[in-house]
């Protein structure tokens, strides 16, 4: 059926029910009908919450609260000491939040249930139970949802109810691994509801719609091959779920534990590890599984299809395949501690954990190369976004550093052995000349680093240097029996380059050597006093006992100041005041009667 098709048939069912119910009074009013963008609004809180890194446990969290302040301000709440269970009814959907409710009860419940599938050894059985059960409750609030949408909401939104409500049902059983072809026609119903939604409405749902289409394909073909109706190979499979988001994280858990059985199955046969001409065995079927593991990410960035892979992809699969190396590494070494005193066999383990250790070695040169690829694509790229991260020369010699110390790290790692073949000895000459290689890229983007400091003298230098070394490197090159074309060719524009900007520099340096007495004077000349509209960090007479030019150095932004000026107040030390606070708060005793009495005359006391 198309949209217009199934609107029309949703508004005669409804038509039927008003005709056929003997309650219905054409003179009563006809209730308003709710409308709700049910996939815009599981998007964006997906998008919002945490999903749209992996974190359903932050979504989880989000979806409770969302569920408390909805109770809270649609007064629904289930009581205040004692849960007291409230059940959602048609009759209660008397605004769209009640809608709401159900809803994030059914994300809530599904979030909780990926959460559990996402631990990092997966999921043991018990906790396999309770994410059947998380899921089974998600099913049973989406059902309840679509039955609600059904009766109260408008056409659109009803037909969005039941595309979620089917979606939910299909991941349930997907999870199960059992009725495939119930879940093949629960996603088919999805799917073809979102394609109608999305021929119609504005230009944003019709993109959300036709993202949900992509991200329901992968599980619908997934079911097609458990069936057996599909011709794709388990490989296969992974290409085609290349987007990122919720709805696929379950369909590549399926697929990586598909994966994990079929290297299961062949690890049988993988005996042997072979690494420059050695034959390593490999017992332990961890060891095994880890090593098919990292051989298949190899395939996929050696094979025919790795030039098209763009930079972010081939990073991603580096990764992985670094952890698959690790894995083995942490295998074979805890096998050396349980081997006891067999020296036949830590023998055996000891070559495997070097020969794994080399080859993860390579990878690692092979990765970084790939970011100096990357970075030198943005070197001398324009800005045309604000927000776009241009290349610094400093960054191009870091990454060199990182290679020097990879091919050193896997210099010693060959050279270790006492008895080497010539294939190892072959392979440390190899790692020789791409030191000398990655040498002399190093020293002309420090080259190019101090030329844009404008310091010409050590430019010039270490251009020459840079010269100097990719000269010895491609004459190291050419001297093999088996060339490197690419790299030669690099080398040689090395050289081209390298001579260029030496010329560059020399000419530089002796234009700014004649006009250096007249921009000395110039600079000189802008000497004050003091300036207060400009702020000086630091004035000459500060810089007396510091051997540097205040005027003579390109880096100067601003004129030199020789003193602040007026001068700042300073503190000077004086004589101390004193003050005698005490002595009017003292009280003296009275001493009238203590002092000696004068005797008198009678004469005298007339008189006095």
């Amino acid at each position: 059926l198309g949209f217009s098709g199934l609107m029309g048939k949703k508004e005669n069912e409804m038509s039927a029910m008003e005709i056929d119910d003997p309650k219905s009074d054409g003179s009563e009013q006809i209730l308003p009908r709710f409308s709700m963008n049910v996939l815009q609004l599981m998007k964006t809180s997906q998008a919002q919450h945490g999903l749209r890194h992996g974190d359903y446990a932050r979504y989880r969290r989000y979806c409770s609260a969302r569920l408390r302040r909805l109770y809270k301000s649609l007064k629904f709440t289930h009581g205040r000491g004692k849960y007291t269970r409230r059940a959602m009814l048609e009759s209660t959907v008397t605004d769209v939040r009640f809608l709401h409710v159900v809803f994030y009860m059914t994300e809530r419940a599904w979030s909780h249930a990926m959460d559990k599938r996402q631990l990092p050894d997966g999921p043991n059985a018990r906790q396999r139970i309770y994410l059947i059960g998380r899921l089974r409750k998600a099913v049973k609030w989406a059902s309840l949802f679509s039955s609600l949408c059904s009766n109260k909401t408008d056409s659109r939104t009803s037909l969005e109810a039941e595309a979620y409500a089917s979606y939910m049902k299909g991941t349930l059983l997907f999870e199960q691994d059992q009725n495939w072809e119930t879940a093949l026609a629960c996603f088919r119903n999805a799917r073809a509801v979102y394609e109608e939604l999305g021929k119609y409405g504005d230009l944003e749902n019709q993109v959300l719609c036709r993202e949900r289409v992509e991200e329901l394909e992968p599980s619908i073909e997934y079911c097609k091959h458990k069936i057996g109706k599909s011709n794709l190979q388990t490989s296969e499979l992974l290409q085609i779920g290349e987007m990122e988001g919720p709805a696929l994280d379950l369909f590549k858990a399926k697929i990586e534990a598909a994966m994990e059985e079929a290297r299961s199955q062949q690890a049988a046969s993988l005996t042997e590890f072979n690494w420059l001409g050695y034959r390593f065995p490999v017992s332990n079927p961890k060891s095994r599984v880890s090593i098919l593991k990292a051989q298949d990410f190899e395939k996929e960035l050696q094979g025919p299809a790795a030039e098209s892979l763009p930079a972010e992809k081939k990073l991603t699969i580096y990764d992985k395949l670094f952890t698959a190396y690790h894995d083995a590494r942490n295998t074979i070494r805890s096998d050396l501690v349980s081997a006891g005193n067999a020296e036949s066999v830590k023998d055996d383990l000891n070559g495997l954990d070097k020969a794994v250790g080399a080859v993860l070695g390579q990878r690692t040169i092979e990765r970084n190369q790939l970011l100096v690829k990357i970075a030198k694509s943005k070197l001398n790229k324009k800005r045309d976004d604000k927000t776009e991260k241009v290349t610094k020369p400093e960054e191009l010699v870091r990454l060199y550093d990182l290679l020097l110390q990879n091919v050193a790290d896997l210099s010693d790692l060959i050279s270790s052995g006492r008895d080497r073949k010539p294939e190892e000895i072959a392979f440390e000459e190899e790692c020789q000349r791409k030191s000398l290689a990655f040498r002399a890229e190093r020293c002309f983007y420090l080259a190019k680093s101090y030329s844009l400091a404008g310091k010409r003298v050590e430019a010039y230098a270490l251009y020459c240097r840079a010269r100097s070394l990719a000269e010895d490197a491609l004459s190291k090159f050419q001297s093999i029996a088996n060339k490197d074309e690419g790299t030669i060719q690099e080398l040689k524009a090395l050289d081209k380059e390298c001579r260029a900007n030496s010329c560059i520099e020399h000419a530089t340096g002796i234009m700014e050597e004649e006009k250096a007495p007249e921009k000395l004077s110039k600079k000189i000349s802008t000497i004050s006093l003091n300036d207060t509209a400009t702020k000086v960090e630091k004035y000459l007479v500060d810089k007396l006992e510091v051997y540097e030019s205040a005027v003579g150095d390109a880096n100067t932004k601003m004129a030199p100041k020789i003193e602040r000026f007026p001068p700042a107040f300073q503190s000077i030390p004086r004589n101390p005041i004193v003050l005698d606070l005490a002595y009017n708060c003292i009280e003296f005793p009275v001493l009238d009667e203590r002092k000696k009495k004068v005797q008198r005359g009678f004469i005298s006391r007339l008189w006095g």
